[in-house]
């Protein structure tokens, strides 16, 4: 457009529009894609969801809700005063229990009811690392005990306690899942060394009511619905990934690039997983676009910003090289990230 990359005297060039108008032709573009992903990720939704709602339909026995007594029929209407309105709603507040009691709200038969609750206590072994259908690390968790014990991202597991896993992540998953906090032998393969460490995943309690729910109506209002709370969801994972990374609890070494995308689309299973991502893919970027990062639409967006409250625009000189650093620190990430890439395939 002319104007855009430098200045213009045409008064229809984007250099003579307004601040507000050059905004939104720069917000324009990363606007569609988010639009288009959303569109798309609640049709396929929409269509193609099984949707779980908030009445129990079964008691789990030995658990909280056998206990206190919790009917099939039930409906959970809030948890500590957070409103739920399908089992995703369950989840996400049971996710942020800490053992301590809380204050169901349940409608049974039109009668509301408040009932206070203990949750149940299930330990379990947690890792921190992530593995690949073949034994690779594709990468460790900060703060976790597969970081804090020497694991690395790339490293391959060929044995545990003394078994060889040949390629089999579910041996490393059976080993996981067994009694007992005796650390465990790994021997790991980084590069062309062996490397024999013992290793003690570190166990983390989770709170369960101990409910399962039932299935909403398939019904048209019922898919709207549902679609709009899975697209929410979807719509605001993006955010706290991206959030995630700039807080240091997402390392770059996670991000994925074009050969990345390649190999997760290769992988695809049906029309659905390859729908998912392609609008996972458009979201990202078109978030990652609205980034105030030199170079992108983002970073102009922010120099828009800082010449309306300086009230005269920036030296040409000094926004090509900003423009010029951006792009060179993008470029940098590019390479690295197709590098990581690469080290995941092979």
């Amino acid at each position: 457009m002319e104007g855009e990359d430098e200045r213009s005297e045409d008064v229809h060039s984007f250099s003579k529009a307004s601040i507000p108008k050059r905004i939104a032709i720069c917000a324009a573009g990363a606007l569609v894609n988010i639009i288009f992903a959303v569109m798309v990720y609640f049709i396929v939704m929409a269509t193609s969801g099984v949707y779980i709602s908030n009445v129990v339909d079964s008691i789990i026995p030995e658990y909280a809700a056998e206990q206190i007594g919790i009917q099939s029929g039930d409906k959970i209407i809030e948890i500590n005063g957070e409103k739920v309105s399908n089992k995703y709603d369950l989840d996400n507040i049971m996710e942020k229990a800490t053992g301590e009691e809380l204050l169901l709200k349940i409608d049974r038969n039109g009668e509301v009811l408040d009932i206070k609750i203990k949750p149940t206590e299930v330990k379990s072994k947690v890792t921190g690392m992530y593995l690949d259908e073949k034994c690779k690390v594709i990468t460790v968790e900060k703060g976790s005990s597969s970081e804090k014990q020497g694991i690395q991202a790339n490293d391959v597991i060929i044995k545990i306690n003394g078994e060889e896993t040949n390629g089999d992540t579910n041996k490393i998953i059976e080993v996981l899942q067994q009694e007992g906090l005796e650390p465990i032998d790994l021997t790991l393969k980084r590069g062309n060394a062996e490397i024999n460490l013992e290793f003690t995943p570190d166990t983390v309690s989770s709170y369960y009511l101990g409910v399962n729910m039932k299935l909403a109506p398939d019904t048209f209002l019922n898919r709207c619905f549902y679609g709009l709370i899975e697209t929410k969801e979807f719509v605001f994972s993006i955010v706290d990934n991206v959030k995630q990374l700039f807080t240091g609890n997402v390392g770059i070494d996670q991000m994925t690039g074009p050969i990345g995308i390649g190999e997760m689309v290769s992988k695809t299973n049906g029309v659905k997983e390859f729908v998912y991502l392609m609008a996972l893919i458009s979201i990202s970027l078109g978030v990652t676009n609205l980034l105030p990062i030199p170079a992108l639409d983002g970073g102009k967006i922010l120099i828009l910003i800082i010449e309306a409250i300086r009230k005269k625009p920036m030296k040409p000189e000094n926004e090509i090289n900003i423009q010029l650093l951006g792009f060179s620190i993008l470029i940098a990430l590019s390479i690295y990230v197709s590098y990581n890439d690469i080290l995941r395939l092979f």
